[in-house]
């Protein structure tokens, strides 16, 4: 049986786990492994990217770990020359890299705010602004970044500049959608819901009483009645990555259990 993503190469950005287990990155990288693409998996820590090319690696799958500050326009520079020099080619580019810092209007800082826009927008920003070129010349590729429900939804937790910067990447999606449709690239963006992934321990725990309310509270406001996991995220990338999805480009899909149409009551 043919797999999806035969011979194609895929550029990762931020394919390690923030702690234990499977973020986001990490498992989309994986499932483009076992799909058959070559993964350039990249992180700001060179050793988690290397937890995930090694776990790659065990399932006899090709991938290199590459280290990056995605808000540096020149190790985004380096990390496309070094991947064109090794693969000749870049089929899809997967943007995961994301944080979040509590704050409204009064409490957060400029500083915050700055730091949570370069991280979760600007580095979109620089990783198309070098991989498009490439994806022109070839005609064709596939973005995929990965947003949040708080794009479009508010939740309980304060992260006014992650509200921000996540509806920002919604918006920049679409725009990439049709400003390079005649390319034939295509951009689309995942909205993940409640998910149970490393991050929510270190960003999202301080919101709660203790880890146990935390997941508690979590799992109650999916209508589904649990939280999502990174593989749910990763799938469904696989799908907008993927020739299935060839003539759908400027959505932003949520994988949410059904939360966005729950509504506020």
């Amino acid at each position: 049986m043919s797999k999806r993503l035969e011979s194609r190469v895929a550029l990762v950005f931020g394919a390690g786990s923030s702690g234990p287990g499977w973020g986001n990155g990490k498992a989309a990288a994986a499932v483009y492994a076992r799909e058959g693409a070559r993964i350039v998996a990249v992180d700001r820590d060179r050793a988690a990217a290397e937890e995930t090319v090694a776990i790659i690696a065990s399932e006899g799958n090709e991938a290199t770990a590459l280290a990056a500050e995605v808000t540096r326009s020149a190790d985004i520079a380096s990390v496309i020359a070094e991947t064109m020099q090794r693969y000749g080619r870049i089929d899809i580019l997967h943007n995961n890299v994301g944080i979040t810092e509590m704050g409204d209007p009064i409490e957060a800082s400029e500083e915050s705010w700055d730091r949570v826009m370069a991280v979760n927008l600007k580095s979109v920003f620089l990783a198309c602004k070098h991989v498009l070129p490439v994806m022109k010349a070839q005609r064709r590729g596939a973005i995929v970044n990965i947003s949040s429900l708080a794009a479009v939804t508010i939740n309980p937790y304060p992260y006014f500049s992650y509200y921000a910067s996540k509806s920002g990447l919604n918006h920049l999606t679409r725009a990439l959608a049709v400003r390079y449709a005649p390319f034939g690239i295509r951009a689309n963006a995942i909205m993940p819901g409640v998910m149970d992934t490393p991050l929510i321990y270190r960003q999202i725990a301080g919101q709660y009483a203790d880890t146990e309310t935390m997941l508690k509270a979590r799992n109650a406001m999916s209508p589904m009645g649990f939280m999502g996991d990174a593989f749910d995220v990763a799938r469904a990338a696989l799908f907008l990555a993927s020739d299935d999805a060839r003539y759908i480009t400027g959505i932003c899909l949520a994988v949410d259990g059904g939360l966005s149409s729950k509504g506020t009551s």
